[in-house]
């Protein structure tokens, strides 16, 4: 076997991982190693610093999420702590905050789209 080319591998390690902001957030940021997927899709690690929330939005495709660190609260008050694997299905809406901060490792199937877009399409 051939070595692994640069261009063919990302490694990156979470201490020292530099987040983009994510999209309109405040507070939260996305790490994402695939140059090829469309942001938000596919593997991706996000970050909450504390207080933040994420936007409301519709899950167009499947939604996995691992909980690395920190505690979640969904807007319907479910609580997800460090440890917690989840499943949202398709369709699914809601958005979510951080009063102490959080990183979760995502794998999201199409992305998201705010409520009132996905009804309108």
């Amino acid at each position: 076997m051939q070595r692994i080319s640069e261009i063919k591998r990302r490694v990156i390690n979470l201490q020292d991982a530099v987040f983009e902001p994510f999209e309109d957030e405040v507070g939260t940021g996305l790490l994402q190693l695939n140059p090829n997927a469309p942001r938000g899709t596919g593997f991706y690690i996000y970050r909450m610093e504390p207080g933040a929330s994420s936007s409301p939005h519709r899950h167009v495709g499947a939604e996995e999420f691992y909980i690395i660190d920190g505690e979640l609260i969904d807007n319907d008050g479910t609580i997800y702590r460090a440890g917690d694997v989840v499943w949202l299905d398709a369709g699914t809406e809601h958005n979510s905050t951080s009063p102490g901060g959080c990183t979760i490792a995502v794998f999201s199937e199409k992305g998201e789209v705010l409520p009132s877009a996905a009804d309108s399409g």
